[in-house]
């Protein structure tokens, strides 16, 4: 069999095959020698399709310029392959999708996105890294330094807490039969009171972000104090963005209604109180946390959207005013942004909003730049480090 010591190798070896018969047993020879893709080779990722009848073939990253962001893959003639190899940095963390004879017209005038992406678009099948997310499964390039991505379901031994579901109603935002997820950490109990963290955007906390399986290990390890974590479910579309970018509403619903609804069913220590989120819920941690730095003495942002054009722009133009100055702010904060999120709306207001931080003496601050996109890859990638640097445990002394 085979050795090859890169996919060029590969490459040519089949350029040089008399016959499409012997390029085809170098493909089949191929996949049994790898059967895990992408071939990741230094900074030179190679992604394979294995598929016959196929008329296009590309891989989708949203880092990709262009619409679609689209690299378009070769085939190998005389056999079932088709083939892309691209340069990445040495920490990326990114998602990405097999398009399969889409049409590669613009998205933008795409009047049935989701259906085109069911029908022409899913993950790698020769990749076991996956992400699953009730909108569509992902596929994950984790290049040799970027964070860890485990299934931190899957990990034995590990003591599990409690997720508890209720339904909660506001007058103050006007929903009603919201879902609750409460997590309770392993031993928790009556005689003591724990810290409590509350994180927006709650459906995806207990579920694609993993967020109850990710503090089980920290509090295993000592990286976390035993926590109860509230996770609120949050809006749908509009009802989302109004909620969280004009976030005055949701801050008096924080303290009016839900904290009390909380306090009153968990024994958590109203001195060690934390906010945070992802995306637009990271907004709404910071628009809520800067309101009230007393209470919330914890906020983890992760990704906020902090500058914006029209609807919501004075909203977030507010809400970056409320760093500046010598007003306090939560003790301990925790921000993050990844490397190809958009400029403008994330990277350029999270390192201003850094410089600010870093000046702070009042303040014990983490910032970190993750190797990814604005994705729940991303988001799930940090968490971790958010969590043991809200609430650390005895590891950190």
């Amino acid at each position: 069999m085979p050795n090859w010591t890169s996919f060029d190798a590969f490459l040519a070896d089949v350029q040089a095959a008399s016959s499409d018969a012997e390029r085809a047993a170098l493909a089949d020879a191929l996949l049994e020698e790898r059967p895990v893709w992408p071939w990741i080779d230094g900074e030179r990722v190679t992604f394979v399709l294995d598929r016959i009848g196929t008329s296009s073939a590309a891989l989708n990253l949203d880092t990709l310029p262009g619409d679609p962001p689209f690299a378009m893959m070769e085939p190998i003639h005389g056999t079932s392959l088709w083939y892309v190899t691209m340069s990445f940095r040495p920490d990326d963390l990114l998602d990405y999708m097999l398009a399969i004879d889409d049409p590669l017209t613009p998205l933008a005038q795409e009047r049935d996105l989701l259906s085109r992406v069911a029908t022409h678009w899913g993950t790698d099948a020769l990749n076991p890294l996956k992400m699953q997310t009730a909108q569509m499964d992902v596929s994950v390039l984790r290049m040799p330094q970027a964070r860890p991505f485990p299934d931190w379901s899957a990990f034995p031994g590990v003591p599990r807490g409690k997720v508890y579901e209720h339904a909660v109603q506001s007058d103050e935002l006007g929903f009603r039969d919201r879902r609750l997820w409460v997590y309770t950490p392993p031993g928790y109990g009556a005689g003591s009171v724990y810290p409590l963290l509350i994180l927006n955007d709650g459906q995806w906390a207990v579920g694609p972000l993993q967020v109850p399986f990710i503090a089980d290990m920290m509090v295993k390890y000592q990286r976390m104090a035993p926590t109860v974590i509230a996770m609120l479910q949050s809006g749908e579309g509009d009802v989302r963005m109004r909620e969280y970018l004009e976030p005055e509403g949701y801050t008096v619903f924080l303290l009016t209604e839900l904290l009390p609804y909380i306090q009153t069913r968990y024994f958590v220590d109203s001195g060690r109180i934390g906010l945070g989120g992802v995306d637009e819920g990271a907004a709404a941690a910071i628009g809520a946390a800067t309101r009230s730095p007393s209470l919330f003495t914890r906020l983890i942002a992760i990704s906020p959207p902090l500058h914006a054009k029209g609807q919501h722009a004075q909203a977030l133009q507010e809400l970056r005013e409320r760093f500046d100055g010598s007003a306090p702010l939560p003790k301990r904060i925790f921000q993050s942004v990844g490397r190809y999120e958009a400029r403008a709306r994330f990277i350029r207001p999270a390192l201003a909003l850094r410089d600010r931080l870093q000046a702070r003496r009042d303040v014990e601050y983490q910032f970190v730049e993750t190797g990814s996109g604005h994705s729940l890859v991303g988001f799930r990638s940090v968490l971790p480090e958010a969590l043991a640097w809200a609430f650390p445990g005895t590891a950190f002394g």
